[in-house]
Formats: structure tokens, C-alpha cells, sequence
């Protein structure tokens, strides 16, 4: 099937398409195969079949084998195929780090179908936009976590789930379910396991990924069997824990948690240890208990460890190798870690394009602490002024990337048009510079998006929401320095004349009656008279973000 000559990636939707030449390297390097997502995961999970896969949770713990987690996963993808989940199909889960995530995910690429995982914060708003964007089929959630509901969210999303025919619901409350829902226990033992992987043009679509951006809507991000397999590969082989296996906090519904504990160490066959909750002490005891690695990814992983009094010596040796990206890496975090004989590496990357330069442990010292590292095999970065032209080493320039691992557009076809080129360039808009030995820095980013803990922000959704409250006149939302998170939200905030008194527990009612994600709730408030601006009228956002970093480098002031 395609749309205006492009091969169809699902319901709406094409993939881009890859420069002819690009795509013959990337097969005859081995950058690329012919292997679906479904045969590479199924050949892992019965190769590696008594490894060890356990979830450490509070409320949902399960422990068992690769090979166990695998046979749930054919049974759950034997239930889906006879209610009719076929190749191509998007199956979404929306679930915290426990097994039922895994089983859906596995089960889902193993029928072809395109898995589409969403982070358990996620409100109302946003999980009925990603239902209605991608034309989901099936969607697994969970009744609810902590303070999240997430059975009343669904009554919440109106039409959202008017194209879902599975409404799959893990540890439901007692008694009848509402019409339309069955629970994943239900689901789980209706079919026959399927004996193998579904065929599929490993070219297609195998997962989307949804990220917030500059978009007030969350991007839905295509990467195909190809270029999932690629990131997989690639990042598997830096290998930034330095072979020792991992403690997993990170959200299984975002790239980072998805590639860290779900794909790269079943793939290389290593154990699987997920955490639903990020504790400190709790994942202290535990790295104690199981000897693991963890505090990789955002610099707040491994500051919170680091923070908190029960960490020892013997925690610092289990940290000894950390890979830190997903966010702001400031200097002092990075200074602080070699202080404590911690060797980190950098990473730079997206959803979009996962891994575009990196550095490793055996890299000279300042470079892995104070730069993002060098481009990835097969990855290819060039530097633009505002004029499109190549800036020399030591000039900042926009970062534009284009390899393996890039993915293959998005849902919408208007970002696809914008953000990539026909030689197959993405435009990170992001900035940076390259030094004389090819290694890059990030420095600054032409995207308005906040990073808080390696989860993105989109300060336009933020702000559409903040302007419907009574008694704002105006608001402009940016990221503010944080020394764990690396940044959160900060609301400036102009009142209208005469209008209603507003505060930060105010906003923040505001925007929990909107559905939106608390993650997302701006953290600090700023009132003003005016917003800087220029010429043409748009609020000039790099005033207000120096603002907050001047008032942050100020003695005695914190984030």
C-alpha cells in the first residue's frame, strides 16, 4: 500500500524515503538487514530462554525466565490475531515497568503489528490524541498506579476510543469490567500461542514512538524494523555499563526505557531488572542485593543515587560505569561523578535519531566529560549557520544528522516535510560545536522544549492550557535550571487587569482538570509586566531562560 507514492507506514501515514545510495551502504555494511523486529526478539527470548527477567515492584512484582515472558507473549499474540491484529495493525500499551508491558510489547512484534508504547504519565489528553493520530486497534492499560486512574481516564477521551476494538485492562479492580474493556488476564488465555514470528517487509513500520516537542501535541515518531534494528545494535555495542547488567527505572513507554531494558540486553542476552517506581533507597538495596548497575541516562538517575545517605562505597563500585544523556549534562555533575571514580560517558541523541554521537570508557577523560562524544558508525552530523552553510570547528551551527538508527518520519506528514530533506538529513534543531578532533558539544536549542529528567516538555502545550485560566493575560513557558532534573518548568506569567488572583497550586489545579500530565506542571512562577519581545512580537524565550540561569548561579540559590 501507498500514499502519493511512498510506502504506507499504517492508517494515514508514510514513511519517508531513503536516498537509494544511503540505503545500499547501510545493507552492505551491515548497518541494515533483513530481519523484522519479531524475528530478532523471538530468536533472542529462546536463545537466552533461563535468563532471568524480574520486575521489583511494590505493587505488581514478578519474577521468571526469558522463557516464560516469551511464551506469554505467543499466547497474548495468538488472543490478538483471532480478534483480528495483523501486520501493520497498532497495538499501544500504556502501562508502568511491569511484565504485562513486555508480554504486549513482544507480543505485538511477533504478529508484525506496530507496537506503540506510551509513558504511564501521560494524561487523558495526550493518550486520546496518540489513540486518534495512529489509528490504534488495540490499547493495554493499566487500572491504575499511585495517584493515576487510569479506567476513569479512558471515560475521559470521549471518541478517542471509537477505532479501538481491545481495551485490555492489567490488574483490574473487583467485579464486572465496564463494557468494552476485558482484562489482560482474560485476553491472555483466549488464543493458541502462535509458532513463529509473522513475515513482514522489514522496511515498514515496526514502532511509534510518541515524544513531546515543540508541537503542543506529542510527535508520533515511525522507526522501522531497519532502523530499530540498527539503534539495537548500535547502542548495544558502546555498552555504557561496561558489561555489568542494569537496574531499569526508566519509563518502558519512552525510547530510553523501551531500548534499555525491553530490546538491547534480551537481544545480547542479559537479565532484565525493572523498577516501576524510581526510589533511591529502595534501588540502593537492590543494586546491593543483585549486583547491578544503575543511574544511567538523565543526569537526575544518577544524582538522586548520589544525594541520598544510604549510598556507600560499594554503591559507587556497582556505578563505576555510567552512560549519562536524555538531558543536560552540566559540568559539575559530570566532575562530581570522576571525584567519586565514576567513569561516565556522553551520549547525544532523540526519538527521532537515538543515537547520533557518543563517546566510550576508554575514550581520554575530557572528552567523555565534557563533550557529547563523536558521530556513531554510520552516522553522519554537519553544522549550518542560520544561512545553511557549513560552520568550521570551534563556530556553533545547527546540528543536522542522517544515519542507521534515524527514523523514517512522522505520523504527520507536514513534520516529516519539515525536519527531514530529500538526501535524507534530519534537522535536530539543535546547536552545537564540533572541536578539532570531531567531537561535539551541545550548547544550546533552537527547540522551545524543556527536558525534566530526560522527559520532554512541550512548553506550547503547556502555555495553551495556562492561557484559558481566568485572570492570564499572557504566559510564556521555558526551561529552568534544575541541579537534579537538569531543567523544569518555569511559568512567566502576565495578569490580566482586574483579573482573579493566580498561584502555583492554582495553575497546577488548572491543568490537572485539563488532563494534563503532572510532569508537565510548570515548578516555579514568575510575574511581570511586560514579556520581552521583538520586533515582529514574538516573546524573545532566550531572555527569560537567562533570567532563570543568572538567578540560579546566584550563592545560596537552588533550583
Amino acid at each position: 500500500m501507498t500514499i502519493d507514492g511512498r510506502p504506507s507506514g499504517g492508517p494515514g501515514w508514510a514513511l519517508r524515503t531513503v536516498p537509494a545510495e544511503l540505503e545500499r551502504s547501510w545493507l552492505e555494511g551491515g548497518l541494515w538487514d533483513d530481519r523484522t523486529l519479531g524475528d530478532q526478539l523471538d530468536a533472542a527470548l529462546r536463545d537466552h530462554a533461563g535468563q532471568t527477567f524480574r520486575v521489583h515492584s511494590e505493587v505488581r512484582p514478578w519474577s521468571g525466565t526469558f522463557g516464560e515472558v516469551h511464551m506469554r507473549a505467543r499466547g497474548l499474540a495468538g488472543a490478538l490475531r483471532a480478534r483480528g491484529v495483523g501486520p501493520g495493525d497498532p497495538v499501544a500499551f500504556q502501562l508502568p515497568n511491569w511484565v504485562e508491558a513486555a508480554v504486549t510489547f513482544y507480543a505485538a512484534t511477533l504478529l508484525g503489528a506496530v507496537v506503540v508504547p506510551i509513558v504511564h504519565f501521560y494524561g487523558p489528553k495526550e493518550v486520546g490524541y496518540i489513540l486518534r493520530r495512529t489509528g490504534v486497534r488495540v490499547l493495554v492499560t493499566a487500572a491504575a498506579f499511585g495517584h493515576a486512574d487510569f479506567l476513569d481516564g479512558l471515560v475521559r477521551m470521549g471518541d478517542a476510543l471509537d477505532g479501538v476494538h481491545t481495551v485490555a485492562v492489567v490488574a483490574p479492580p473487583p467485579g464486572p469490567l465496564a463494557e468494552g474493556l476485558v482484562a489482560f488476564d482474560t485476553l491472555e488465555a483466549e488464543g493458541e500461542p502462535i509458532a513463529a514470528p509473522v513475515a513482514v517487509d522489514p522496511g515498514t513500520a515496526a514502532i511509534i514512538a510518541y515524544t513531546s516537542g515543540t508541537t503542543a501535541d506529542p510527535k508520533g515518531v515511525i522507526h522501522s524494523h531497519r532502523t530499530i534494528g540498527a539503534e539495537v545494535r548500535q547502542l548495544g555495542a558502546m555498552d555504557a555499563a561496561s558489561g555489568r547488567e542494569t537496574l531499569t527505572g526508566a519509563p518502558v513507554g519512552h525510547a530510553i526505557g523501551m531500548l534499555g531494558a525491553l530490546l538491547i540486553p534480551v537481544v545480547r542476552g542479559k537479565s532484565v531488572h525493572l523498577v516501576d517506581v524510581w526510589d533511591p533507597a529502595r534501588l540502593l538495596v537492590l543494586m546491593s542485593e543483585f549486583e547491578l548497575a544503575c543511574g544511567s541516562g538523565a543526569t537526575y538517575f544518577l544524582t538522586s543515587l548520589l544525594d541520598h545517605p544510604d549510598r556507600t562505597d560499594e554503591h559507587l563500585e556497582l556505578m563505576h560505569f555510567v552512560g549519562l544523556g536524555g538531558a543536560t549534562v552540566p559540568t559539575s555533575v559530570a566532575d562530581r561523578a570522576a571525584a567519586n571514580g565514576i567513569s561516565i560517558v556522553r551520549m547525544y541523541g532523540s526519538t527521532e535519531h537515538p543515537s547520533i554521537t557518543g563517546s566510550y570508557h576508554t575514550d581520554p577523560e575530557p572528552f567523555r566529560l565534557y563533550t557529547d562524544g563523536r558521530p556513531l558508525e554510520g552516522v553522519e552530523i554537519r553544522l549550518l549557520d542560520d544561512d545553511g552553510h557549513q560552520v568550521g570547528p570551534g563556530d556553533p551551527g545547527e546540528i543536522w544528522s542522517r544515519g542507521p538508527d534515524c527514523c523514517m518520519g512522522y505520523t504527520d506528514q507536514e513534520l516529516t516535510d519539515t525536519y527531514f530533506d530529500d538526501a535524507g538529513w534530519y534537522r535536530t534543531e539543535d546547536i552545537g560545536v564540533l572541536d578539532g578532533d570531531g567531537y561535539l558539544s551541545i550548547t544550546d536549542r533552537k527547540k522551545d522544549v524543556i527536558i525534566r529528567g530526560g522527559e520532554n516538555i512541550s512548553a506550547v502545550e503547556v502555555e495553551e492550557q495556562l492561557v484559558g485560566l481566568f485572570g492570564v493575560a499572557e504566559v510564556a513557558v521555558v526551561a529552568a535550571p534544575h541541579e537534579r532534573l537538569g531543567e523544569q518548568a518555569c511559568a512567566f506569567v502576565r495578569l490580566a487587569d482586574g483579573g482573579a488572583a493566580v498561584d502555583l497550586a492554582t495553575i497546577r489545579s488548572h491543568l490537572a482538570d485539563s488532563g494534563l500530565a503532572h510532569q508537565k506542571w510548570p515548578e516555579q512562577l514568575r510575574f511581570v509586566d511586560e514579556l520581552p519581545r521583538t520586533p515582529s512580537g514574538k516573546v524573545k524565550k532566550e531572555v527569560l531562560r537567562q533570567i532563570l540561569r543568572d538567578e540560579a548561579a546566584e550563592p545560596g540559590t537552588t533550583g
